[in-house]
């Protein structure tokens, strides 16, 4: 049994059961990610979600028959043994997709973002023309993740609102292609020591009519109540298998706001040694204003595979990590609005002074040449933790 960060089992909180919708996860997983031959009930249509099922599963099969059969062989070869079983993913958005294909065997991952996970009761109600539009809606915005590995921030932005929750859609297409299950869905909040609170249903019927606040204000407002901004998804092999949990934090990441939320980095710390990734993170390793979540990467991961975005080479450096680069970098896409350019010409040197290794598939952004690169970051043999 996979044992929670909180000290619980798979799934269970500390002390107090949460309020489990298991059941609308795996109605979810049916309808949007196609999962499974069950029975669907009196008020979706079959035909409409067997026209979504055609569409999708056709790019499910292709990720796995073109991006997955080359980036899962070349990332288990940077895979050093053993590697810590957590993962942090910060910058993440729906992407469970990408921490199933870079770290295939983690029992934990955690994803933090300014997205909200969702509602996932409304399935439960909608009517067939809803239905329709709102596939249509999830096979568009899911097509990025699953041809390009990556979703645009308009994208992310838009699954915070509609008939089916976006971001949860994006972690069930994930479990979807890499052959899980869902078992349980809870929502929590962390608490100032850094557990992990599971709604009851009192809990989400007090929160009912409290819509949540989006996490930055630019960002598209949710239309959903604040009960279902953070998630644990508790998932296995389909058929049966050893559990694992994927949470989802919604949080704005930089510094100003983290120091107002200070349960997440002590979350994050009560994690222990962890393997990290980013990618297509718009830079905000670079920015100073997000030293804080920077450097709790620092001080807690031992491994980190990223594109550019990850973590500039002097600091790496001045750290105790070495970086190996794969792929080319001629310069990062941001040009002149990057948070800081004498990063782009540090990842430029680094690329330039180590022999070429070749690269055959996109993780994450690409350069200013439209070149595909990949970073990976370790701990110097003699740094230790």
């Amino acid at each position: 049994m996979i044992v929670s960060s909180t000290g619980a089992a798979a799934g269970q909180t500390d002390g107090r059961q949460g309020e489990d919708f298991a059941t609308d996860a795996k109605l979810l997983y049916r309808v949007v990610a196609c999962g499974g031959d069950a029975a669907l009930p009196s008020n979706l249509d079959p035909t409409i979600v067997s026209r979504h099922c055609q569409q999708i599963k056709t790019r499910m099969a292709r990720y796995r028959r073109v991006y997955l059969k080359r980036a899962g062989p070349f990332l288990a070869e940077l895979r050093p043994r053993p590697l810590p079983d957590t993962v942090v993913y910060p910058f993440g958005g729906g992407d469970l997709l990408a921490a199933l294909t870079t770290y295939p065997d983690a029992r934990r991952i955690t994803t933090l973002s300014l997205e909200l996970s969702g509602d996932p009761r409304r399935v439960n109600t909608i009517d067939n023309k809803r239905l329709d539009e709102s596939l249509d809606h999830i096979d568009h915005n899911v097509s990025g993740l699953l041809a390009a590995n990556d979703s645009t921030t308009e994208t992310l932005m838009d699954t915070q609102q509609g008939d089916l929750p976006g971001q949860l859609s994006y972690f069930l297409v994930a479990l979807a292609v890499h052959g899980f299950e869902p078992v349980a869905l809870r929502y929590f909040h962390v608490q100032p020591d850094g557990s992990l609170h599971y709604y009851s249903a009192a809990d989400v019927q007090a929160r009912e009519t409290r819509v949540a606040r989006a996490r930055h204000g630019k960002w598209t407002s949710p239309d959903f109540s604040e009960a279902f901004a953070n998630s644990e998804l508790v998932f296995r092999p389909v058929g049966g298998g050893p559990l694992r949990i994927h949470r989802h934090i919604a949080a704005n990441l930089r510094d100003d706001s983290l120091r107002q939320n200070g349960p997440i980095l002590t979350y994050l710390r009560k994690q222990g040694h962890i393997v990290a990734m980013t990618k297509a993170a718009s830079y905000c390793l670079w920015n100073p204003k997000f030293s804080r979540i920077r450097d709790y990467l620092l001080a807690n991961m031992v491994f980190m595979i990223s594109d550019s975005t990850g973590i500039p080479p002097e600091v790496a450096r001045r750290a105790g990590f070495v970086e190996e680069t794969y792929g080319s970098f001629k310069g990062a896409m941001c040009f002149d609005d990057c948070p800081n350019v004498g990063y782009s010409n540090q990842f430029r040197d680094l690329w330039a002074s180590q022999p070429q290794r070749k690269l055959g598939f996109r993780y994450g952004y690409v350069d200013s040449k439209d070149s595909y690169h990949l970073l990976v970051t370790r701990r110097a043999p003699a740094a230790k933790l």
